[in-house]
């Protein structure tokens, strides 16, 4: 099959490498020479554990390629991906900006029957909106008799773990009342579907949804989580037990149980507040959703909170060490993260921050710059003479850390843990004053 991916963020580049590898031949586009250039050279714009072989692989052996003309790429094949950014606007509603000038140049390409899938996640309805913009296109041309299908194929894929999400999928959502669009996404999907993995059709509205009731529902459970371990601080309770006494019930399980400085990313905040917006224009209250946002965006200044009851309100002075930058491991993300939020806080107190992160300084350089901060390689480093540890994301090197080293180069032994990486006894033990999320003192 001959593919158009166009955009090469995280969305674009993971789908299309993947495709790649099923067998496909692929092209991916973008108005971004510099981004080209570099993909074309070797070089990923993000991070994402095993994407980095696949692209290589699948360069060498002539399956995807990467390219700054758009309409030569739409010309030529048959399945037309719409992977660009849907950025929140200031209203919480989803920009379709970019999404909608794909389109004008899909209409303004396409010479053969082609099925145009959104794999963005766009609000209800946009399908119908390409489909409008494509057909004044041809129009224009004088294409009127060239006929097309639009398809919603939400991506359903884990920062961290995105390679593995698409190639092993739990389902594959195809969203289409056309049985000939159905048809050809059956056979583009067949190298994973003969593998066993499921394939849902249903009608677009109800696939564009989808993915917002998913990615909703886990940011429900964060919150959720989140708001009992404020009442397990109040009334002396561990959050760590009261999950473990929760997940073994198999009507609720284990994931997105643990509690937290609150859910970050590039999916979670911008969907809630997108379906939120979108079930607003239509009259529908989501009382549960905006206390979900609500609550998350409060979570993010429990570390920031922590600081100033252990410190005092007078902050100027102050030398704090950051563990953890990306919103959450195997990623370098930084978009909504917590610790940004906090650093931005905490700087304006005039606190001197030191952080570390393995793969998100460059990301968070150039969202903080230099002032009040320093960056550090080395996750010891970052302790050096420090009042006080901050951890925002769980990466395993920081879990398996020498407590032993980390009170030896800290100037106090004061530790704010945003994601429970340890065991609250243990650390007194160690002499350590050691605060965390709804855990006992």
């Amino acid at each position: 099959m001959k593919i158009c991916m166009i955009g090469t963020g995280y969305v674009g580049l993971v789908v299309g490498a993947c495709l790649a590898e099923m067998g496909h031949q692929v092209i991916c586009v973008d108005n971004n020479p510099t981004k080209i250039s570099a993909l074309q050279n070797g070089q990923l714009p993000i991070y994402e554990p095993g994407l980095e072989r696949l692209v290589e692989r699948n360069v060498l052996e002539s399956r995807l390629s990467f390219s700054l003309d758009i309409s030569e790429s739409v010309a030529q094949s048959q399945f037309i991906f719409i992977a660009v950014g849907t950025p929140p606007a200031e209203d919480g509603s989803a920009d379709l900006t970019y999404v909608m000038k794909a389109v004008e140049q899909i209409g303004a390409s396409i010479r053969d029957y082609a099925i145009v899938i959104t794999k963005s996640t766009v609000p209800i309805g946009s399908s119908e909106r390409i489909r409008g913009i494509i057909e004044e296109q041809l129009k224009n041309r004088g294409l009127t008799n060239l006929e097309f299908d639009i398809v919603s194929n939400p991506e359903f894929l884990r920062e961290g773990a995105a390679v593995n999400d698409f190639l092993n999928p739990n389902r594959i959502v195809v969203g289409s009342s056309n049985p000939r669009a159905l048809a050809y996404m059956e056979k583009l999907y067949l190298p994973l579907t003969s593998k066993g993995f499921p394939i849902v059709h249903m009608d677009i509205a109800s696939a564009e949804l989808a993915k917002y009731a998913s990615n909703a529902m886990l940011a429900t459970r964060i919150s959720f989580m989140n708001e009992m371990a404020g009442i397990c601080e109040a009334v002396g309770a561990d959050i760590e037990r009261v999950r473990q006494g929760m997940e073994l019930d198999h009507r609720i399980g284990s994931y997105f149980l643990s509690a937290g400085v609150g859910y970050g990313g590039s999916c979670f905040p911008k969907d809630v507040r997108a379906i939120i917006q979108s079930a607003t224009e239509r009259n529908i209250p989501t009382h549960i959703l905006e206390a979900v946002d609500k609550v998350n965006h409060k979570q993010k200044k429990k570390l920031f909170e922590m600081v100033v009851s252990h410190f005092g309100e007078d902050l100027k002075g102050l030398k704090l060490a950051v563990w953890g930058l990306s919103f959450k491991p195997e990623t370098d993300d930084i978009r909504e993260a917590p610790s940004i939020e906090t650093i931005e806080q905490l700087r304006k107190r005039g606190v001197q921050i030191q952080v570390h992160d393995p793969v998100a300084l460059q990301n968070a350089y150039q969202a903080l710059g230099e002032e009040n901060i320093t960056y550090f390689t080395g996750p010891y480093q970052a302790l050096m003479d420090a009042d006080a540890l901050l951890i925002f994301t769980e990466w395993k090197q920081y879990r398996s850390a020498d407590l032993g080293r980390i009170k030896s180069l800290l100037k106090q032994a004061v530790i704010f843990d945003g994601r429970n990486l340890f065991n609250p006894y243990m650390m007194k033990e160690e002499g350590f004053v050691y605060q965390s999320i709804g855990r006992m003192k």
